[in-house]
């Protein structure tokens, strides 16, 4: 099965990379140190969760329920505006979360609140792995279990690689302007994509 096996990790390698909402908070926590294992834990779940409902069929949903596409982007965009909203006040604010180790640690629960809503609330993570994702499953019949099981491997591996990989990043990170830079960017990231929802 590695004819199906490596043609998924390749795509969901492919389509992880991109820099989107999920990715940019989970380097976030990665460089701040907090709750990186289940961060990165809960995203890969999350994506395996996705995989195998878009793989399964799930795809077709949104064929028998019109109305769940633009329902989804809507509130979509609505939570990545508000995030991307928060990080821009975070970066120019002064006294801001620039510094990873004066700056209050969130608790589990409301990290995890976030980076649920960051998945499941990004109609781009329901295109990547349910809608196009199970269409290229349907080209491997025999196979379709192990091109699943590649794809959420090639999640599994980014996630915690970007999560514990932003330590190397650290020392950049010491410097205050980084972290505006970072909040900043972020910031963009989250509007552009809520914006590009809704136009």
């Amino acid at each position: 099965m590695l004819s199906a096996f490596l043609p998924g990790l390749l795509l969901g390698l492919s389509l992880i990379v991109a820099i989107g909402a999920q990715n940019a908070f989970v380097l976030r926590q990665g460089l701040r140190g907090e709750h990186v294992l289940a961060v990165c834990a809960t995203c890969a779940v999350s994506d395996a969760l996705l995989i195998l409902a878009g793989v399964g069929g799930f795809a077709q949903a949104a064929q028998w329920l019109p109305w769940l596409e633009t329902a989804t982007r809507y509130a979509g965009a609505a939570f990545l505006l508000v995030y991307g909203l928060r990080s821009f006040r975070s970066a120019f604010r002064a006294g801001g979360a620039l510094d990873p180790a004066s700056a209050v640690p969130a608790g589990l629960g409301a990290t995890l609140a976030t980076c649920l809503a960051l998945t499941w609330l990004n109609p781009h993570v329901y295109l990547d792995t349910v809608v196009l994702v199970g269409s290229v499953s349907t080209q491997f019949a025999e196979g379709k279990n192990a091109f699943a099981l590649g794809a959420m491997t090639a999640s599994l591996l980014f996630f915690f690689a970007l999560g514990y990989g932003a330590r190397l990043l650290r020392p950049v990170f010491a410097r205050p302007g980084a972290w505006r830079a970072l909040d900043t960017g972020i910031g963009v990231v989250m509007c552009g994509i809520a914006v590009s929802l809704v136009a």
